[in-house]
């Protein structure tokens, strides 16, 4: 069981660390550079989807002191294995469809996003969908426990990105719809290796942020302060993209 502090990534890059855990913050990067997960100083054993309560409290304190948390679970847990081998299987088949930006009423696809989508719950999906949703609906409710923030219910969709796709920098909430708290990006790719690209960067105040789509990252921020993009990957790349919900005001 994960019973480590949080830990805190330096700029000195480090190997990854594939069967190992932590909740990282700390210190981010000098203004104008950009950083890279993962760095950490200090590793614990890894923990599996969901969290445990220590890892849970972890993250908990560390998203009450800032506006993102990465939380590395282990490459072989079995239920991440699972979904990224079922969104791989969804996307063979056809089922993903190209995603849109905005709302219904002002969706625009090409130049902005060029990723495909499937939503957990739709009937296409098998069981390892299902159990992935539950499992993201169980930490809303943890974290939701720990930080008072008003969540009610959770989204999440597969997506992949094929070769030389990505997504233009934005952020998750929209202009109409407070809805969305946090955002979160579950990565399902094994073995990613560190040039094949494909990072998620988060636009911080301190800078840009990159972080690798490997299996058993999941990265976590707030979902109407923090601008983020996809980078353009060299191969094929799967996620789940998240988010945990409120009530819109006056909804």
């Amino acid at each position: 069981m994960y019973s480590g502090p949080i830990t805190c990534w330096s700029r000195k890059p480090m190997p990854m660390a594939q069967s190992r855990a932590v909740v990282a913050g700390g210190s981010r990067m000098r203004e104008g550079s950009c950083g890279t997960w993962p760095y950490h100083s200090r590793m614990t054993p890894a923990p599996t989807f969901p969290p445990d309560a220590a890892t849970l409290d972890g993250l908990a304190a560390r998203l009450r002191d800032a506006d993102w948390a990465v939380l590395t679970l282990s490459a072989d847990d079995p239920l991440l294995r699972a979904a990224g081998a079922e969104a791989r299987e969804l996307a063979e088949a056809g089922h993903l469809r190209p995603a849109a930006t905005g709302r219904s009423d002002d969706r625009r696809f090409a130049g902005l996003r060029g990723d495909s989508t499937l939503w957990l719950d739709d009937p296409a999906c098998g069981s390892a969908a299902a159990a992935l949703l539950a499992a993201l609906d169980g930490l809303r409710g943890e974290l939701n426990r720990r930080l008072l923030l008003g969540l009610d219910s959770v989204e999440a969709h597969f997506a992949h990105y094929p070769p030389g796709a990505g997504y233009a920098r934005h952020r998750d909430r929209f202009r109409s719809d407070d809805a969305r708290v946090l955002s979160l990006v579950v990565y399902l790719n094994p073995d990613w290796p560190d040039d094949a690209g494909g990072a998620l960067r988060l636009h911080l105040t301190e800078g840009p942020l990159d972080i690798a789509p490997r299996l058993g990252t999941i990265a976590i921020f707030l979902s109407e302060s923090v601008e983020h993009e996809v980078l353009a990957a060299d191969r094929p790349r799967f996620s789940v993209a998240a988010w945990f919900r409120q009530r819109p005001r006056g909804g």
